[in-house]
């Protein structure tokens, strides 16, 4: 069994993973809706969000995990009754993909895993790779066709940061990213080479 890298706190991640053989895990827009509320329970009160973005039969998320003194543990959800005295980002993580297989399992009558393995984690360490790894999240329902540009497809954050509406996410400084909105706009509308983080990043 592969043994994961800790998540460790004042890290950048890029999160994903993809249902058990391939298999979708969103099966209708109330899936979306459920795993972002799970999402928000779970995982905002101890990181801070850049780029998500949820297709059929896979998802990714690029965070900030939060220092320990940022978080407000009486935010915390737990699938536990008793809180662990070390929060430990990894079983946050853990506990919303069991919520959520838990939820799935139950509405649609089906037993066992919905995810492939343990979630992968890849460490973001330079500027250039996360301005990057934003565009390939946003463009992933472009590179799998299921849009033909990513302002029209509803899961992700692209609309979210293009818009003025209230948001948890790092709106600004994902913007600052690339100088302005209009230069934002600009780069995600050029197809962009990600040779140089292939080895980064995840096909399916």
């Amino acid at each position: 069994m592969e043994i994961k890298e800790p998540i460790i706190h004042g890290n950048y991640y890029h999160i994903y993973n993809r249902g058990n053989n391939g298999n979708d895990i969103f099966l209708e827009n109330e899936n979306y809706y459920h795993f972002l509320r799970l999402y928000a329970k779970y995982i905002e009160p101890i990181s801070e969000t850049y780029a998500w973005c949820l297709l059929k039969n896979h998802f990714h998320l690029l965070v900030r995990i939060k220092e320990k003194r940022e978080i407000e543990q009486s935010q915390l959800s737990y699938t536990t009754t008793e809180k662990p005295k070390i929060i430990d980002p990894s079983r946050q993580f853990s506990h919303l993909f069991n919520a959520y297989t838990q939820s799935i399992n139950r509405r649609y009558n089906r037993t066992g895993s919905l995810f492939e393995t343990t979630f992968e984690r890849k460490l973001v360490t330079t500027e250039k790779y996360f301005q990057q790894l934003i565009f390939y999240i946003h463009n992933n329902p472009v590179h799998h066709g299921f849009v033909k540009q990513m302002s029209l497809y509803p899961w992700s954050s692209y609309e979210t940061i293009i818009s003025d509406k209230p948001t948890k996410l790092r709106r600004e400084e994902v913007i600052g990213l690339y100088g302005d909105l209009e230069n934002f706009i600009f780069y995600h509308n050029r197809q962009q080479n990600l040779d140089e983080i292939s080895n980064l990043l995840i096909e399916y």
